[in-house]
């Protein structure tokens, strides 16, 4: 099943990622400040998409998403019928991969299983991209994908193409164009406004059944002007910063688990069943 949009595929946002943050221990193939060059080099669909997401990602425009998703009345799923409900995503254009979601979701859940890490955490790797089932809702890529960053108060410019922002009615909006603009400041990051995307309505989806540290890892998993910049240090209160900790521990497993050696679903299945049935039994709301 394929989408009409700026990005050719969904996956086409998480191989930027991975240009614009190499893996540290490997060797890189270019210059370490060419991997944030975002001029004339950068793909026009990666712009494009950049350029709609900065536009019409406003303080007005999230509230109305919150609204519109966050009664959770859309469908109910089990944790695998979602992962099954994704997988109708499988991105047949993509030339690099042929890989399904449920594969990638297991590619992530595998890597953090391997290197002994708790089982929810495991679990939190194999849920955390099941928030892109709001492209099966009708939502846009720009509404789903891409860097996530607080709406509300002035765009950093540690945002990728920030520029795009320019386009943004809040940025003339006195209300929302400076530092703090609604917030107070450390206010912590449960009182700020997020970006509408994948990762605030899957928060919203299990936040009763994981621990906080999973939790912090779906929701702020594409806050990378934070967890990669430190671009919103005066909104953060000391308990984000600690917890943070954990979104970064788990930044590595997100971006450098994928390959196209594929995982044998079928012969997993069970363990994740069983590890699924041990934290969110049942159906949930969606």
């Amino acid at each position: 099943m394929k989408y009409d949009g700026p990005l050719n595929t969904l996956d086409d946002w998480e191989d930027d990622l991975k240009q614009r943050y190499p893996e540290q221990d490997q060797p890189a193939e270019k210059a370490k400040d060419e991997f944030r060059d975002y001029g004339e080099q950068t793909r026009p669909g990666v712009r494009e998409f950049y350029r709609q997401n900065h536009r019409y990602q406003t303080y007005d425009f999230v509230q109305q998403k919150r609204t519109e998703f966050l009664g959770l009345d859309r469908r109910a799923m089990t944790v695998w019928e979602a992962m099954e409900y994704l997988n109708q995503l499988v991105d047949e254009s993509d030339p690099d991969t042929d890989l399904s979601q449920i594969e990638h979701l297991m590619q992530t859940a595998e890597g953090i299983r391997a290197d002994g890490h708790p089982r929810w955490m495991i679990l939190t790797g194999l849920i955390h991209d099941l928030g892109k089932i709001l492209c099966l809702f009708d939502e846009p890529q720009w509404a789903v994908v891409g860097d996530t960053f607080p709406v509300g108060c002035k765009f950093s410019d540690r945002i990728v193409l920030a520029e795009f922002f320019a386009d943004n009615p809040d940025s003339n909006d006195p209300r929302y164009n400076t530092q703090f603009g609604v917030y107070k400041p450390n206010t912590g990051l449960d009182n700020v406004l997020m970006s509408w995307g994948h990762d605030e309505y899957l928060y919203h989806v299990v936040k009763d059944y994981l621990p906080e540290e999973a939790l912090y890892m779906i929701r702020y998993h594409s806050f990378y002007p934070q967890h990669r910049e430190s671009a919103y240090d005066h909104l953060l209160n000391d308990h984000d910063h600690q917890m943070f900790q954990w979104v970064q521990k788990f930044n590595p497993y997100d971006l450098y688990t994928k390959s196209d050696q594929r995982p044998d679903v079928e012969a997993l299945k069970p363990y994740y069943l069983e590890l699924i049935d041990e934290y969110m039994p049942g159906k949930l709301a969606w």
